[in-house]
């Protein structure tokens, strides 16, 4: 999915956020004494949505000193105001009853996710009746906040509940018309929640005939309905912020996963993307297990637990951000020049101390003096950033150590330009089934993946009598042929209706081994592991959007809906009324990617696993 939009989705969402911790009030920055101390009381699908734009830190500037979950046991704070920040489920709001019978807090705020239904309302309603505790519900707001933002241009849907909306859920053949209207609900109202946050009214593109399709007419159906009732639309007046210095309206572009399954399963080569493949990350936190070793324990000992560190990936982090679109072997060397400019300003700190020890009366050494005084002043003064510094480099040292250990074990780097090859229809320098059949090279899941791609890409599927050649040597290597089972089905599914999806002719480039990174100094040792440069990749995704934006006439996109839903009859044409180019502003396009989950290559090879099973 992707769209075209001013300001960043990131900012507009932490803004709503510290407004919702300011009583809904406009939270000024440089508003002098202290805050109104009060409690945040939000249930699991609150905690993803605050916890990748607000660090404990910023919680406890607005006030917030404590944060619990809704369904844990809570003492009573009478003299506390309480900020909620819940789903209106009913589970929640029975909570939420309970908390005004039992008198918990001083004042309630009450803030909804996702809009809450009058007759849930009513319930609220009657418990702070019953309870008489009608003049301490302070506000109920519907907050549309329902979708997690992780970077500036990428939003998820849902994580909580994020197998209801899956691929399988979706592609499951025995799902029934209620179980897909619930899932296509679940997804159209985290999108009107997303524009209703940005603040604008999208035109609407889609495929037919798919779950995109469905989804697509729900969304215009109820962005229709809300801007009729003028009085009550949540597209005009303050809502829209920023929004009216952009001219032009967001393309808001629905495609299904199945056009393009190759991707996923693809081995990544950069930063980010690896964190995300072999390690455990999650709603930009990376948990990583660090082994203490056994070095100094006494013989028959039992091996230490393994220590659990977590740390967070954020746009604070300007190592992450700068580097973590780029390839591996790149980010390598950057820590490790990071890590020696560290070394010099502290060596330099070191070196100024020992200086002002300085004793004698010698004029030189007392101008030598003052003079370092100066810089001595001028390095403490830098001391903090300096710490920082050093958090972001052993942080990085420890993220990237344990991403070139799977690299090296599992060969990733073979895989990533050997899936290069194949899906840009190059030469390949060895067999498929060489590989299969290293034992050396990958986990049985690498493999899978491996082979999937090949049967994904291939534009004429390998003969029965290859095929069962390939799936000996799978078995043989340790691999589950569940998922190979639903993409056979799939592709010849995918076949009636269209041609395979093709990924461009683009390669990768070995620039041969990295000289920098290999000398002795280095933390990392990249020895064997190749330094591949990546290529501009044009996969269905970008291409669609391409023609889309630019209005470029396509076979791939031709039939493509149309919706927009600021025309007062909805008729659906495939015939786009603005002929002009979708961008923003004049420095090019600006494009937000979002997804109905998030998954890595092993999430998913699990769902194509479940779909595949007899």
């Amino acid at each position: 999915m992707a769209t075209a939009a001013a300001a960043s989705i990131r900012e507009r969402q932490t803004v709503a956020l510290k407004r919702m911790l300011n009583f809904n009030v406009p939270h000024v920055k440089n508003s002098t004494g202290e805050p109104v101390w009060k409690v945040l009381i939000y249930d699991r699908f609150g905690q993803d949505i605050i916890s990748p734009l607000l660090s404990v830190k910023e919680l406890r500037d607005m006030g917030i000193t404590l944060h619990l979950l809704l369904h844990s046991d809570r003492d009573p704070i009478p003299d506390v105001p309480a900020v909620y920040f819940v789903m209106p489920t009913e589970e929640n709001i029975d909570r939420m009853c309970q908390d005004l019978r039992n008198q918990l807090y001083e004042s309630y705020y009450l803030n909804f996710i996702s809009a809450i239904s009058r007759s849930k309302l009513e319930d609220i309603a009657n418990a702070a009746l019953a309870a008489s505790a009608v003049t301490q519900v302070a506000k109920v707001f519907d907050q549309y906040l329902n979708f997690i933002t992780l970077e500036d241009d990428m939003f998820v849907l849902c994580n909580q509940n994020k197998e209801l909306v899956s691929y399988r859920a979706i592609n499951r053949p025995d799902i029934t018309d209620t179980e897909m209207e619930t899932v296509m609900d679940t997804i159209v109202d985290s999108l009107f929640c997303f524009f209703v946050t940005l603040g604008a009214v999208p035109i609407i593109r889609c495929s037919r005939g798919t779950a995109a399709e469905m989804v697509a007419v729900k969304l215009d159906k109820k962005l229709r309905e809300n801007l009729r009732d003028a009085r009550n639309s949540l597209f005009t007046g303050d809502t829209l912020g920023a929004g009216q210095f952009s001219f032009q309206r967001p393309l808001l572009v629905l495609v299904d996963r199945n056009i393009d399954l190759a991707t996923p399963l693809h081995h990544t080569w950069t930063y980010q993307a690896l964190v995300h493949d072999v390690l455990d990350f999650h709603l930009n936190r990376v948990n990583l297990e660090e082994s203490s070793g056994v070095e100094n324990s006494p013989a028959g000992a039992r091996p230490k637990r393994k220590n659990k560190k977590s740390y967070d990936l954020t746009p604070v982090d300007k190592f992450w951000q700068k580097h973590k679109g780029s390839p591996f072997p790149e980010v390598a060397e950057s820590v490790q020049q990071e890590l020696e400019s560290y070394r010099a300003q502290e060596d330099e700190v070191k070196r100024l101390k020992s200086i002002m020890g300085l004793e004698g009366e010698d004029e030189g050494a007392i101008s030598m003096l003052s003079d370092n005084t100066a810089k001595l002043t001028s390095a403490v003064s830098s001391l903090p950033e300096l710490l920082e510094k050093k958090r972001l480099i052993d942080l990085h040292t420890n993220v990237a150590t344990a991403v070139l250990e799977h690299i090296k074990a599992r060969k990733l780097d073979v895989y990533f330009e050997y899936e290069e090859k194949i899906m840009s229809k190059t030469t390949l320098d060895k067999s498929l089934l060489d590989i299969i059949s290293d034992p050396d090279a990958g986990t049985p899941e690498d493999k899978m993946r491996l082979f999937l791609i090949y049967y994904i890409s291939a534009q004429q599927a390998p003969s029965e009598a290859d095929l069962e050649q390939y799936k000996k040597a799978l078995t043989d290597a340790g691999c589950n042929l569940n998922p190979l089972q639903y993409i056979k089905q799939w592709k010849a599914f995918a076949k009636m209706a269209s041609a395979p999806a093709s990924y461009g002719n683009t390669t990768t480039k070995p620039m041969g081994l990295l000289s920098r990174v290999m000398n002795t100094g280095s933390q990392f040792v990249m020895e064997g592991v190749k330094n591949l440069v990546l290529k501009q990749q044009n996969l269905p995704v970008t291409r669609i959007l391409d023609n889309l934006m630019e209005m470029k006439s396509n076979p791939e996109t031709d039939d493509y809906r149309y919706f927009d839903p600021k025309m007062l009859r909805g008729n659906d044409s495939s015939v786009p009324r603005n002929k002009n180019p979708f961008q923003e502003g004049k420095q090019g396009k600006h494009i937000l990617y979002g997804c109905s989950e998030l998954f890595n290559a092993t999430q998913f090879i699990k769902q194509l696993s479940q779909l595949g099973q007899k």
